[in-house]
């Protein structure tokens, strides 16, 4: 562990020495000092006390914010604005700079991002937008699992905030909508990413996995994750919704973001995630039990999902039999759809 690191892991435990944490690490005080004007640097307004240095208290939306108290081992690197936080994971693959214990590549306003089949991804000032790019231990059939577990990462950190999110195959997180009285007012609704396919819901969340690997091992993979946090509802395309909206006040989206990133690693960063995702994706998931439209490249399968199979397939009873399916466009359906 970085001496950084150290100290913000310090600092949450109250006031700390820069000449007892400089022994407890082996470096020198001038290191210390140096992190402490580091983390000042980027916000994170480090207090000098008589008793030792105190964490500042509100620790604001930055890389030493989120990590500030994260029960998670993966760096953060913060960006006020960037055209894509998907984008900056692959310059870092491409300069071999994804650490082991993987990175979180954060913004406050994304300005060249897309979603799923290249679609436009709204992500102003406000929202949660972050690329997790890990190195797992996993052949790149395993892939569609660690979509799951951002899924499931994102609407548990919904939930701990206030609202409660559930999740459309495969990887969509909503709030409202299945069995409620809210569900035809977006039946219809079409929009870009962040507002799409919204039968089942009003639309905070979405995520884009791509991965680089080789036969037998995945290289890296990155969880795109786009949530609506504090964003003006009327600003958002049709069908969709933010966490701000939906509680009537804006989230604390440090906290938000550290939630997301220790429930990600807590289900995935094991070597036994194949026993830990599906079941909480299955406990999560508002699609199992209902009738769905799958628009497939070989066409829709329309029928009623009734589970999620290894390593993600979506298992549908249709007129025609059982189908599996590993990718495609979900929409969920009232029961006289066709």
């Amino acid at each position: 562990m970085d001496t950084r690191r150290a100290l913000l892991d310090a600092l949450g435990d109250g006031p700390v020495s820069g000449p007892a944490l400089a022994d407890d690490l082996g470096v020198s005080r001038a290191a210390v000092w140096k992190a402490v004007e580091s983390l000042r640097e980027e916000g994170f307004a480090v207090e000098s006390t008589p008793e030792g240095y105190v964490a500042p208290a509100d620790p604001g939306y930055s890389a030493a914010g989120i990590e500030f108290g994260l029960d998670a081992p993966y760096a953060v690197e913060y960006h006020d604005r960037i055209s894509s936080t998907n984008r900056r994971v692959r310059e870092l693959a491409a300069g071999g700079e994804i650490p082991e214990e993987g990175v979180a590549v954060v913004a406050d306003e994304q300005t060249g991002s897309r979603g799923r089949l290249d679609r436009e991804w709204v992500a102003p000032s406000g929202g949660v937008w972050l690329s997790l790019a890990v190195r797992p231990d996993a052949p790149p059939a395993r892939a569609p699992l660690f979509t799951l577990a951002a899924a499931v990462a994102t609407a548990d950190a919904c939930r701990e905030a206030g609202v409660d999110a559930h999740i459309k195959w495969p990887n969509d997180v909503l709030v409202g909508g299945p069995g409620g009285e809210d569900e035809d007012e977006y039946a219809d609704a079409d929009g870009d990413a962040a507002g799409e396919g919204s039968r089942g819901g009003r639309k905070l969340a979405g995520i884009l996995t791509e991965m680089e690997g080789e036969a037998d091992r995945i290289s890296w993979l990155v969880a795109g994750i786009g949530v609506n946090a504090n964003i003006d509802a009327e600003t958002l395309p049709a069908g969709a919704t933010s966490l701000q909206e939906e509680l009537g006040e804006p989230v604390d989206r440090r906290r938000f973001a550290a939630t997301l990133l220790e429930r990600f690693d807590a289900l995935a960063g094991t070597p036994d995630r194949m026993d830990r995702i599906l079941p909480a994706w299955r406990e999560r998931a508002s699609t199992l039990g209902r009738r769905v439209r799958v628009d497939t490249p070989n066409g829709p399968v329309t029928g009623i999902a009734v589970d999620v199979e290894p390593p993600g397939a979506l298992v549908i009873e249709t007129d025609d039999g059982v189908r599996r399916v590993h990718a495609g466009d979900c929409e969920h359906l009232r029961d006289a759809d066709g």
